[in-house]
């Protein structure tokens, strides 16, 4: 529905079409959605995990493994984003209609959340362990306070008025992070006294993992982790997309970014920075005593992994430091800004209230918190490769249910059903059967065997055994016609 005015007041920008439909006066051009998927993407967790895949697979395969998940969650993303934006609703809010219902749409958010969300917490970790790096602190309740709190308190700030405050910024500071990478990039190539080719021949360095092909499987996995969830972030700036060229400019640009250009600049910082950050403790024995990891070589793998942020100091100092938090003001507010969306369908789909965004970004922000005192930096691994098969498997039902049960044709968003059993038990099949193999160590690909099984079993149980069995008033279109 049309808004009364073309100048929206203070609560609709703060509510930002939470769970309802963009209508089509709002919405935007391909190019500057795609600063949103590509500023999420170049973060300090994504460069840490372009170097460590490079690391485990070596540089060769580790970029290839990039190029591949490139073009997987390129069309995945596309395809998602192609339902978001038929529908006009966010990703968690559309799997009301294609693949959910209402009360099923809890499920996708909740897995929504735990990655967003996580990422939000991930990036704030690395963040306080910067700058506890760069003014030399040691880790105490004191600094955790002050440091997060400040952070909250500007991610919540930044989020509140809705994607035009949130597009200009991640518009100016993704510029700023690429010319920062970039630079430190050169900086660390020179301070290594590697050549280009040398460093794109060098092989494995993590022990533990097998053999070339297990490596490159397991390279894999981990990057297709953050692109099956860059397809769900595709749909929350795809509802806002003004064509189906628009979902496409965002969706392979933001894949491009997060498993080509970040991966290749990840391993450039990582692996030619290696030899400047292992000078540097040694250097500093008291610094090094603060990082993980028993020699000086551990600790440089520790840092990489943990602390990447202490790469941007050391190679520029403060230039790097401040550069650092400028680039990740984007990430953060996209992370906050996606938690909250996710939040408000929670919400709605429980309760069939909507207690307003704003209070779902404090909510968000405050999980963010929690999740970081569980110690999320140390299950990142294993975070991931959890992330990859849930958000590929969700993406799945998804596709399954536009684009081979309706082909292609809209659902009514007025009345739906409260649950769509045979979206949510493909859902549940889809990721246990992706953790199954992988726990079994059958193949590490576990993400691709639970898109394949969402993507069959949806259809054998829609067409079938669990057909649509009525429907009742979607509570987000009673919001939208209040």
């Amino acid at each position: 529905m049309e808004p009364a005015s073309s100048s929206p007041d203070l609560k609709s920008r703060i509510e930002d079409h939470a769970l309802t439909a963009v209508p089509t006066s709002e919405r935007r051009s391909g190019w500057g959605l795609m600063t949103n998927t590509a500023g999420i993407a170049s973060t300090l967790v994504q460069l840490a995990i372009g170097g460590g895949v490079t690391l485990i697979a070596g540089v060769g395969y580790g970029i290839l493994a990039g190029v591949v998940v490139a073009v997987f969650g390129g069309i995945v993303g596309w395809m998602v984003g192609q339902i978001a934006y038929v529908s006009g609703t966010s990703s968690t809010v559309t799997s009301r209609y294609y693949g959910l219902g209402v009360r099923g749409s809890a499920l996708a958010s909740l897995i929504f959340a735990f990655m967003i969300l996580g990422f939000l917490a991930l990036e704030n970790a690395l963040l306080y362990y910067g700058t506890l790096f760069m003014f030399g602190w040691k880790p105490s309740l004191g600094n955790a306070v002050l440091i997060y709190g400040v952070l909250t308190v500007v991610w919540i700030v930044l989020t509140t008025f809705g994607l035009k405050l949130v597009q200009r910024t991640s518009t100016v500071l993704l510029v700023a992070f690429t010319v920062l990478t970039v630079v430190l990039a050169v900086l660390a190539l020179r301070g290594s006294g590697s050549s280009v080719g040398e460093l794109l021949s060098a092989g494995p360095v993590v022990p533990g993992y097998g053999g070339g092909a297990h490596r490159f499987a397991v390279a894999l996995s981990i990057l297709a982790g953050s692109a099956g969830a860059l397809a769900l972030v595709d749909a929350d700036y795809a509802r806002y997309a003004r064509s189906s060229r628009d979902v496409g400019i965002l969706a392979v640009g933001g894949a491009l970014m997060i498993d080509v250009v970040v991966v290749v600049l990840g391993t450039i910082v990582i692996h030619a920075g290696a030899v400047t950050v292992q000078n540097y403790l040694r250097d500093h024995p008291g610094v090094a005593a603060t990082q993980g990891g028993d020699t000086t070589a551990d600790k440089v793998l520790w840092m990489a992994d943990n602390n990447s942020g202490a790469f941007f100091i050391v190679l520029a100092g403060f230039i790097g430091f401040a550069l650092m938090y400028a680039a990740q003001i984007k990430a953060q507010v996209l992370n906050s800004y996606s938690g909250s969306l996710a939040l408000s369908n929670l919400s709605n789909s429980l309760s069939g209230r909507h207690v307003g965004r704003f209070a779902m970004i404090v909510v968000g922000n405050l999980i963010g918190l929690l999740m970081i005192a569980g110690n999320i930096l140390g299950l990142i691994a294993g975070y991931l490769g959890i992330l990859g098969i849930t958000t590929t498997a969700l993406a799945g039902v998804m596709i399954a249910d536009y684009f081979i049960v309706r082909r292609c044709r809209p659902a009514a968003q007025d009345r739906v059903e409260a649950v769509n059993w045979s979206g949510v038990s493909s859902l549940v099949v889809a990721s246990a059967a992706g953790e199954l193999v992988v726990t079994l160590d059958w193949t590490q690909l576990g993400f691709l065997v639970a898109l394949v099984v969402a993507l069959i079993l949806y259809p054998l149980l829609r067409l079938t055994a669990l057909p649509e069995r009525g429907s009742a008033i979607d509570p987000a279109a009673a919001l939208a016609e209040s």
